[in-house]
């Protein structure tokens, strides 16, 4: 994988970006001179993001979006055109894990994996949808999507790795669709300055988890990497911080 360029004056969006990961994204983007706008759907936790970051020296922006609300998306992207006329970076975090504990798929409801679908499919559609006509106005637009080792079908089907014995319905099937979105648009757009990967941020303890092997910080390390890759760099694949992971 290359290393970033960091010579470009560019705008980031990342929405989910109040807390966690999503938050430790933004303050590395930050601390690399990017713009970054913090997606949120709840003010008064967004606006104490940005007070956060900008106390640390970034230039730090509140953006209301709620992934789930076609409205609120929309509003969103007219805000950033208003206010930059393009968008540089997409980091696509927003999430929901309801599942705490592995069970059968049996015992997974359907409505749980469809408000799972909700955020974590279709309302990174929607933003990619939204947000694409501004992403093309960039000199090298990036797109990155959070996904998750669990949502590989090469490693769930594995036997003796610890994603095949984590069953999570809605969670992992969820993350497998992402994958997929990814590698869609992905195809799109290749051969153009366009770069859109999957990063696995790995067991990461954030308030969605509980729990975690690492903290956020660490876990946005390759987020942060595929959001700022060279134009040499790789499109179309799935990455964790020690190199390509099977789909």
């Amino acid at each position: 994988m290359t290393e970033p360029d960091d010579t470009l004056d560019r705008v980031a969006l990342v929405t989910g970006a109040n807390k966690g990961i999503g938050f430790a994204t933004a303050a590395g983007l930050g601390r690399l001179g990017i713009t970054v706008l913090i997606g949120a759907r709840d003010e008064r936790r967004g606006a104490e993001a940005v007070s956060r970051l900008r106390a640390d020296g970034i230039d730090a922006r509140l953006l209301l979006l709620n992934v789930t609300d076609d409205a609120s998306v929309a509003r969103a992207a007219s805000a950033v055109e208003l206010s930059f006329g393009r968008l540089d970076i997409l980091v696509n975090n927003a999430a929901l894990k309801l599942e705490r504990t592995p069970s059968p798929p049996s015992e997974c409801s359907l409505d749980m994996v469809r408000e799972t679908f909700d955020t974590n499919v279709f309302g990174t559609i929607r933003v990619l949808l939204e947000m694409l006509p501004l992403l093309r106005r960039s000199a090298a637009p990036r797109i990155v999507n959070v996904s998750s080792g669990l949502g590989s079908l090469t490693l769930a089907t594995t036997e003796g790795t610890k994603y095949f014995t984590r069953p999570l319905l809605s969670y992992n099937a969820s993350k497998a669709a992402l994958n997929s979105v990814t590698v869609q648009f992905a195809n799109e757009l290749r051969g153009t300055s366009f770069k859109v990967n999957a990063a696995d941020p790995g067991y990461t303890n954030t308030d969605m988890t509980g729990s975690g092997e690492r903290g956020p910080d660490e876990g946005a390390e390759i987020v942060i990497r595929l959001a700022t890759l060279s134009p040499d760099g790789p499109t179309g694949k799935f990455f964790d911080e020690r190199g390509e992971l099977p789909w």
